[in-house]
């Protein structure tokens, strides 16, 4: 994803519509220097007022800020000089990031990039919000749009697939908790023939704990979701065993998923998607 500001393009990584997006501070530093941006940043971090001001931010969203390494900064006699690499390694900092390989450079939190796009100009730092603005409401509307749409594909077989864990898996003598680990563990075979992965370890690759990987899945993994709740409930009555119910479901997968690529049908469901957030 890019800003566009005023012309000039600036990369941003991470999810800006929760607030975990970081701007390319490397991109913002060309509109100084296009030859070595990283001497640009270097230069602005290299001040008392900026690493104030990082300081400050560090402190209210950072509880491992090293904050008694950054008073030993401060108070350090001679001229500071400050790199990405050195505030980040020695502050145990967050609010700004180097990357490495296709999208490579330093990256911030949009408090801290703006910051900076202040100290090259203000005038460019108002094109920035200005675009960046555009791009999180588009993608809030892309997300608001595409859950209402998911959660109506989702929903069509959910009820069928329950309702054969409740009928042949939930026995009398479960307690509440084995009742719920049995509804999950059901569910994370579905993920796991579908995504190659469990709910929790979903979570503990991404760090995303308020949100299901299902709401990332794209149109056509969806569709043949809702076709593996009524595959799996029809194996439960069946009294298919879970590692092969598993196994069908894998294969089931990854056929209709690739059947589904070159689908049109599910081609138009994409396009009405996008039409629907262009007219919003």
């Amino acid at each position: 994803m890019k800003i566009n500001a005023n012309g000039a393009e600036i990369s941003i990584i991470g999810n800006i519509a929760d607030e975990q997006a970081y701007i390319s501070l490397t991109d913002i530093a060309k509109r100084k220097d296009s030859d070595d941006p990283r001497i640009v940043i270097s230069n602005w971090m290299s001040s008392y007022s900026t690493i104030d001001f990082l300081a400050t931010w560090e402190t209210l969203y950072n509880p491992n800020f090293n904050r008694l390494e950054f008073q030993t900064v401060r108070a350090e006699p001679g001229r500071l000089i400050m790199t990405p690499k050195q505030w980040i390694t020695r502050m145990s900092a967050i609010g700004i990031t180097s990357q490495a390989g296709r999208y490579g450079g330093t990256y911030a939190h949009p408090d801290i990039a703006f910051e900076f796009a202040s100290w090259i100009s203000p005038e460019f730092k108002l094109y920035i919000i200005k675009d960046y603005q555009r791009l999180k409401t588009e993608e809030s509307q892309r997300l608001t749009l595409g859950w209402d749409t998911k959660r109506e594909l989702s929903k069509i077989n959910y009820r069928i697939h329950t309702d054969a864990i409740k009928e042949f898996l939930i026995t009398p003598e479960l307690t509440k908790q084995e009742q719920s680990l049995t509804y999950a563990t059901e569910a994370d075979i579905l993920n796991i023939a579908l995504f190659g992965k469990t709910a929790k370890q979903w979570r503990l690759e991404t760090g995303n704990k308020k949100q299901n990987m299902r709401d990332f899945a794209s149109v056509e993994q969806l569709i043949v979701l809702v076709n593996l709740e009524s595959m799996n409930a029809d194996m439960i009555r069946q009294d298919i065993s879970a590692p092969e119910r598993l196994k069908k479901l894998r294969n089931v997968a990854y056929y209709q998923l690739n059947s589904l690529l070159t689908n049109n049908s599910a081609k138009r469901l994409k396009e009405n998607i996008q039409k629907r957030i262009e007219q919003n």
